[in-house]
């Protein structure tokens, strides 16, 4: 059991500090950030509001305190981690390190998650009769 806690904090601490350091870049950078938007031909609009789901999403994973908010911030750190792979590999500009290793990170954090933690079925409690 210890192995997977260590397994399950080092890949959530990992995983959460990798988006919000992407987060603190659209922010604090926002020209750089505006420049890879455009280059992946994705709308400007989106940067600031993708940034504050990149600080709230650890927050939710880390808290617990909802277990549909860290199922939710799970599914958007798969989905921005799959999209953002796929973006920078169809316009092959070779950053989709990140990408990668945030996609690794989200399933070992959410696997290890169920592993330390219980799946998000068994935690409401549902009894079968």
């Amino acid at each position: 059991m210890k192995k997977n806690k260590i397994i399950y904090w080092a890949s959530t601490i990992l995983l959460c500090a990798l988006f919000i350091m992407g987060a603190m870049m659209y922010i604090f950078n926002y020209p750089r950030a505006e420049g890879f938007f455009i280059s992946l031909g994705f709308p400007t609009w989106i940067i600031y509001p993708l940034a504050i789901l990149k600080i709230l999403a650890p927050i939710a994973i880390l808290t617990k305190k909802s277990n549909f908010l860290k199922e939710l911030a799970y599914a958007g750190f798969l989905f921005d981690a799959v999209l953002a792979f796929f973006a920078h590999l169809m316009v092959s500009d070779g950053e989709y390190l990140f990408s990668t290793v945030a996609l690794i990170l989200t399933i070992i954090s959410w696997i290890y998650d169920r592993k330390v933690f219980g799946n998000f079925v068994q935690n409401l409690n549902i009894s079968k009769k």
